[in-house]
């Protein structure tokens, strides 16, 4: 993410909605979600856990 590439699919990397607006999620193990933003450049992490924790 900090360089800039895409990630695997198996990630399933998309935008998020609501309150989320302008943030993203990514599942880096099955139950197990990051939270972030790129705002001016830089790889902002917000919230990191289980679906059911964030969400």
């Amino acid at each position: 993410l900090q360089r800039g590439e895409k990630l695997d699919p198996k990630n399933v990397d998309h935008p998020l909605t609501g309150g989320w607006v302008g943030f993203r999620d990514c599942h880096v193990k099955p139950d197990l979600v990051l939270i972030y933003r790129i705002f001016d450049g830089q790889l902002q992490l917000a919230r990191i856990g289980s679906h059911s924790d964030l969400f």
